[in-house]
């Protein structure tokens, strides 16, 4: 077999840059702990918190050891630490999930607002990766094709939270879980692949990515 070809490194660096469903599995596993510890150990928030907190100290020790990427693992650490302290402080187990939530809703905010004013987000991210930075903001071909693909990412957002929120609301701890993995790397990966053929279909993925 011969090297990668351009198609799939330029999969590859657009999933890269929008996280990676590494990333997303290693944000999802933690909270899937919680639950399974919290529901086998009887309600012991505490022992939920410390189980969610050292698997995602473990999947961090993992990438250190791999020298892997560490922006998204220590990402989720962090994000892992936040909904452990609101969950401790509040006595609510649903509350591990609270950070999520509002980090789903900033998202979705900040994608259509981007939009709305016509810097949309997706353009930050990839144009870098095309080697045109910002320069993309000259054409407005180009800033409604990176409006277009920024709403994908919008609908990801407000799905999440169309599921998980009500599930928040009614103390449905086991099935907001489940719902916050199940829908992590599946949806990513489906919004990851309608964005690349969006992009590639205008030839913003390819040809602008090669030099010259």
């Amino acid at each position: 077999m011969g090297g990668m070809d351009s198609e799939s490194k330029d999969r590859l660096d657009l999933v890269d840059a929008l996280g990676g469903p590494r990333g997303l599995a290693d944000s999802g596993l933690p909270g899937l702990a919680f639950v399974l510890a919290y529901t086998v150990s009887g309600s012991d928030l505490q022992l939920a918190i410390w189980a969610a907190v050292g698997l995602a100290v473990l999947l961090t020790v993992v990438r250190l050891a791999r020298r892997e990427t560490l922006q998204f693992a220590f990402a989720g650490l962090i994000g892992v630490g936040i909904a452990a302290f609101v969950a401790s402080r509040t006595g609510r187990a649903e509350d591990f999930f609270l950070p999520g939530l509002l980090l789903n809703a900033a998202y979705a905010v900040a994608y259509a607002v981007s939009i709305w004013i016509r810097w949309p987000l997706l353009g930050v991210i990839i144009g870098p990766l095309t080697g045109e930075g910002m320069e993309w903001r000259r054409e407005p071909e180009r800033i409604r094709l990176y409006s277009r693909a920024s709403w994908i990412w919008v609908a990801v957002f407000v799905v999440r939270l169309a599921v998980q929120l009500p599930l928040y609301l009614s103390d449905s701890l086991l099935a907001l879980g489940i719902a916050k993995a199940a829908m992590g790397v599946p949806i990513f990966a489906l919004a990851m692949w309608l964005t690349y053929l969006m992009l590639r279909n205008s030839g913003e993925v390819g040809t602008r990515a090669e030099p010259g």
